[in-house]
């Protein structure tokens, strides 16, 4: 599906879900170009879909008033927090009150169990791939071994399309370092990943040993990526 199709899916699915007339129109009015872009070069390559994600996600205020987060994606065992920064004429004219109350902003959603990643227009804009591997390392560090510990297959379908599309760029084949490296796992959680998608079908041996398996190969029959 192009990013264009599944962007339109994506906000007819938020818009047809929101409550109140304010919070539709927050949505409609929030997605501006930095938004988008964020979407367009870093997460729809990253992920290929926008399941669990939300836009201008409406949260508690610890002044007892709400605000919005520019993205929220919240898929047990994560409730993560993304933030858009633009740089440009108006930072310079922030106040010390305005700067400390984003920092206190910032703390009360950590308090009340957010994760945090901000990104700013100029990386999205020049160095996205960047981003990407920031999106990828974090999703390997709370869903890495998503079977293993009873979370949902699921929750492992990010991990397993990064891995095989990494596969598919190497001109050999795929190790356990290479998962490692590329999703900031230990070891015994990147084997358990590797040999998941083994028994998965979605990769296969690069050798003849079957006790000892030390490389991969994707399987392009059936993975889909």
């Amino acid at each position: 599906m192009t990013f264009q199709a599944a962007y339109q899916l994506w906000m007819d699915r938020q818009l047809h879900g929101q409550r109140g007339d304010g919070k539709q129109h927050k949505l409609e009015d929030g997605q501006g170009h930095a938004e988008r872009l964020f979407l367009q070069q870093v997460w729809y390559p990253a992920f290929r879909n926008f399941d669990y994600l939300f836009g201008e996600y409406e949260v508690a205020d610890f002044k007892d008033g709400t605000r919005y987060l520019d993205f929220a994606y919240i898929r047990e065992p994560i409730k993560l927090a993304i933030e858009i920064d633009g740089y440009g004429p108006h930072s310079a004219k922030v106040s010390r009150w305005q700067f400390s109350n984003s920092l206190m902003r910032q703390n009360h959603l950590i308090i009340d169990g957010w994760q945090l990643l901000r990104f700013s227009y100029d990386d999205i804009s020049e160095k996205p791939r960047a981003c990407e591997q920031i999106l990828q390392q974090f999703m390997g560090r709370w869903l890495g071994g998503a079977n293993g510990n009873g979370r949902s297959r699921g929750a492992s379908e990010l991990l397993e399309a990064e891995v095989l599309r990494h596969g598919l760029r190497l001109n050999r084949p795929l190790r356990p370092r290479d998962v490692m490296e590329l999703l900031q796992i230990s070891r015994e959680k990147a084997y358990q990943l590797l040999h998941q998608m083994h028994r998965n079908n979605l990769l296969q041996p690069s050798g003849k040993g079957t006790k000892t398996i030390r490389g991969f190969l994707v399987n392009r029959d059936q993975a889909r990526y």
